[in-house]
């Protein structure tokens, strides 16, 4: 059983508020889980301390018996000091594509002829 640890989304439209849970790969976002390990609520000051209310400890124990945090819920155990995230940087994926990399060869071309 492979098992993650991920937020299930609750509250109304528009005013999002997450469960952080410990929950089977294979089960809906919203659906079953094992064990719920605390609470986020993005809508809250970024300094309030009820903002993100986590049992630490719980997680450490969950990811020692193979549970994998998503990247979301790797942040914010990064933000509390109980996980290490690599911060992630893709320089190919900000390069222009094929087509565009054309244009721009053809509107270079173009102005050292004008000139």
């Amino acid at each position: 059983m492979s098992l993650k640890i991920r937020l299930s989304r609750g509250g109304a439209k528009k005013r999002p508020f997450y469960r952080i849970v410990v929950a089977d790969a294979r089960m809906p976002r919203d659906g079953r889980f094992v064990e719920k390990l605390g609470t986020f609520d993005p809508l809250k000051a970024k300094d309030d301390a009820k903002r993100l209310v986590l049992d630490v400890e719980k997680a450490k124990d969950w990811m020692a018996k193979g549970a994998q945090p998503t990247d979301r819920v790797l942040r914010l155990l990064d933000s509390l000091g109980a996980a290490k995230r690599e911060p992630q940087n893709n320089p190919e994926k900000a390069k222009p594509k094929k087509k565009a990399q054309e244009r721009a060869a053809a509107a270079e071309k173009a102005a050292a002829a004008a000139a």
